[in-house]
Parts: structure tokens; sequence; C-alpha cells
């Protein structure tokens, strides 16, 4: 059963949460996120994967190239919180993590109990929606533990200006 959330209590503030990765749409659901969040008094958590090392064996080959991916994901991070800084003067929560983005982010929703909606964007592609969309938004997303926005990933700052 997934915990209450607290984002509304004394002492607590929502959170909106974007995956960022290195997509057109992921600027997408920032803007939207940051517009949004500056409107309703939200902060953003903005949350980047990478993959573990695959050269485990080699004398900490692994040990590196992990830290080496930490650390682009940790910069990646930075340029999407300045991001949400131009967008809406909102300060953005960066978290990165090992892993699959659709478990890192479960288990990021599952830690904070302030996370109160989940931001993506679609593609707007023949390609579609995208694997993280496809996967969250299909069998899934009746069990999921908070509400998911999806922004077209076509849409201008202007249109999502005015839905914002």
């Amino acid at each position: 059963m997934t915990a209450i959330r607290r984002c509304y209590e004394a002492g607590h503030r929502p959170k909106f949460l974007v995956v960022v990765d290195d997509t057109e749409e992921a600027d997408r659901a920032l803007y939207f996120a940051a517009r949004r969040a500056a409107r309703v008094g939200a902060t953003v958590v903005l949350l980047a994967t990478y993959k573990a090392g695959e050269f485990q064996h080699w004398f900490g080959v692994g040990d590196v190239m992990r830290e080496e991916q930490g650390a682009a994901a940790k910069a990646h991070l930075a340029r999407f919180a300045a991001r949400a800084r131009e967008i809406a003067d909102v300060e953005a929560e960066p978290v990165a993590r090992e892993g699959a983005p659709a478990d890192a982010l479960v288990s990021l929703i599952e830690e904070d109990e302030d996370i109160a909606l989940l931001v993506l964007a679609a593609g707007a592609g023949a390609e579609g929606p995208g694997p993280l969309v496809a996967s969250i938004a299909g069998k899934s997303v009746g069990a999921f533990p908070i509400p998911i926005a999806i922004v077209p990933g076509g849409l201008s700052d202007a249109q999502i200006d005015s839905l914002t």
C-alpha cells in the first residue's frame, strides 16, 4: 500500500518530480513543472539516472566508470536546475540515482512523502511517447502512487504558459 502524501501538511511543501534526460521533451516537462510550481508554491525535484559500470572485475574500473557517470548526471542536473530558475525563478532539488529510470523514480517517490505529482513529456515524433511514458502510462498507471501529468512534447512555451 502506498504511504499517505504529506505535501500539504504543516512543515511540508508539495514537490513536482521531473525525470531529466537528453530528450527534447524533458525540457517541456521541466518548463511545465517549473511554471506550475511557481504558480502554486511547490518545489521541483529533478531526477537523473545513470547505468552502473560493466567492468567491475577490472581493478576498480567499474568504480571509476560509476563515478564518471554520476558526475555527468550531476552536471546534467545542474543545467536543468539553472533552466528552472530561468523559466520561473524556482529552485530545483537535484537527485542522481544509479539504475533504471522507472525503478529510480518509484523508489524516490516512496522515500519522499512530499512528492505530489510526476511530470513527464511525451515525444511528439512518430517514435511514440518515449519509453518512460509508455512504461508508466501503460498497464501500471492505475496502481501508480501519485498523479501523473503528461505534457505533449510539441507544446510551445506560450502554450504551456497559458496552461500553467
